[in-house]
């Protein structure tokens, strides 16, 4: 039985800085300068400047219905801890870090409350919600950025705050030792990035445990690839750097409005359902190709649980394009050939018409087999769940554990508690068997090795619904599909 909540938090916390007399844009962040006195902390933050996704072919251009100012300043976080009647923190607790998703040019921490899963959790965790920047402020690509700046500057943002996280978070009654990251999507791919960032080797520990949600992991390029230089380029053409003698120097001093239309028209020019700013390996941060840090196992973190959904692709494919599985592998990886082409094409022909091989191809080759390449970096510490509740589209699970971002499509309790525990139990003591709550209906989890086992958790399809939630083994199809996704990665850059 859950206990009543007694939840403090503390909104818009300053925790660093990307803008100063000395313009920090494209730099790594710096600590902002100390204030003195009282600071209200009970507003939502300024969010990192946006661009579009793109995915409507017919209407691009998402209305944005927020309140929340964008702004270049914008590293902030939110904290929510429990605590008595007088608001101090109860001492010594598990610590999730969240980092949200949206395609690594979207979203922000305002969108979530860290309230939902300290309700879940029995009031065992304390939970920071962070921001990062987004976009071309946040992954503007190019030699000229690694010779006068700092590539993947919104992943050191995200360090930045793992590394406050280290120092501060007893404050708030949290455990610098016992720190969870979850992300979901992008930020999903956010935290593998953590979790191969310094060769693996990063110090001091700034986590223990390692949650994804929809591992995101596209094309990762070589800072100085074709394709990043030709994205620096367009930059800068947009900018009216172009005459420039120090085109970084030019894109530091333009209005941030300039760069911020910049940002959507090129990502907007970019194949549908993909973002084309992105990490890159740059040779310092991300040292090597994720797909092949993890084949080496060079990996941060203790143990780590990984849920994918069942249609992760479609939702980024154009469905009312009629392309085949060849074109379509084609377009989607620069990289590839003819040869590759065909291989993707008998592979996936047996699965349904071309659009349904193509929502495949897009979810298991960016989403569903990168999760499994982690998951083999994690031997004996790892477990592996599919969220399959229809329509089992990309996102359809946030509901589930942060409901206060859209209502779940299955409200029933005893499958939410059961799905949402699933990450508490985890964050609290890195084993989802080891329940906040016994009596929910999770079966005994199995960790993830060459049994290839994983938790489903779904529903029966007649109205209105009872839970279905039990172990399933991994199909040995998808598997055989996934060794094809890791064996090109030279080709698809990941």
């Amino acid at each position: 039985m859950l206990r009543l909540l007694l939840v403090s938090r503390l909104l818009r916390l300053h925790f660093g800085l990307t803008k100063l007399p000395g313009n920090l844009r494209f730099r790594a962040p710096q600590p902002p300068a100390k204030v003195t006195g009282v600071q209200l902390a009970n507003t939502q933050p300024n969010e990192c400047f946006q661009a579009s996704s793109g995915l409507s072919p017919t209407n691009p251009l998402e209305t944005r219905a927020s309140q929340v100012v964008p702004s270049e300043d914008c590293l902030f976080l939110n904290v929510h801890y429990p605590s008595n009647t007088a608001g101090k923190p109860v001492d010594g607790l598990p610590t999730l870090v969240w980092i949200h998703g949206g395609g690594y040019i979207e979203g922000a921490g305002s969108s979530f409350n860290g309230e939902d899963i300290i309700k879940q959790s029995n009031r065992g965790v304390v939970v920071v919600i962070i921001q990062y920047r987004l976009g071309v402020f946040g992954f503007l690509p190019g030699s000229a950025v690694k010779q006068d700046g700092a590539l993947n500057a919104g992943l050191l943002d995200q360090e930045f705050t793992l590394r406050w996280v280290n120092q501060h978070i007893t404050k708030f009654g949290g455990d610098p030792s016992k720190v969870t990251i979850w992300g979901e999507s992008a930020g999903a791919g956010s935290v593998l990035q953590h979790i191969i960032a310094n060769n693996g080797r990063t110090e001091p520990q700034l986590f223990r445990g390692a949650i994804t949600s929809s591992t995101y992991l596209p094309p990762q390029y070589m800072y100085n690839d074709r394709i990043p230089e030709l994205l620096f380029s367009e930059f800068v053409a947009q900018t009216n750097c172009t005459s420039a003698t120090d085109s970084m120097a030019c894109l530091r001093a333009v209005d941030a409005t300039v760069l911020e239309g910049a940002n959507s028209n090129i990502n907007l020019a970019g194949f549908f359902g993909t973002f084309v700013l992105v990490p890159v390996v740059d040779g310092d941060f991300i040292t090597q190709p994720a797909t092949t840090a993890l084949r080496e196992r060079r990996v941060n973190g203790q143990a780590l649980l990984s849920v994918t959904n069942t249609f992760e692709g479609t939702i980024f494919v154009n469905q009312n394009a009629a392309v085949t599985a060849a074109q379509y592998s084609l377009d989607l990886f620069p990289g590839f050939g003819t040869v590759q082409a065909e291989t993707v094409s008998a592979l996936y022909a047996g699965l349904g018409d071309d659009l349904f091989q193509n929502n495949a191809i897009q979810g298991e080759s960016i989403f569903i087999c990168p999760t499994y390449f982690l998951l083999d970096a994690f031997p004996g510490r790892s477990f592996k769940a599919e969220f399959a509740i229809p329509p089992g589209l990309h996102g359809s699970d946030i509901g589930f554990y942060f409901p206060g971002t859209a209502a779940p499509t299955f409200n029933n309790t005893a499958f939410i508690d059961a799905f949402a525990q699933s990450f508490t139990s985890f964050i609290i003591n890195l084993d989802p068997n080891r329940k906040v709550d016994p009596t929910t209906i999770t079966p005994e989890w199995n960790k993830f090795d060459v049994g290839n086992t994983e938790m489903l958790f779904n529903r029966t399809a007649a109205a209105p619904g009872a839970p279905v939630v039990h172990p399933i083994t991994t199909p040995s199809a998808l598997l055989k599909r996934c060794l094809f996704w890791n064996s090109v990665s030279n080709l698809t850059a990941q």
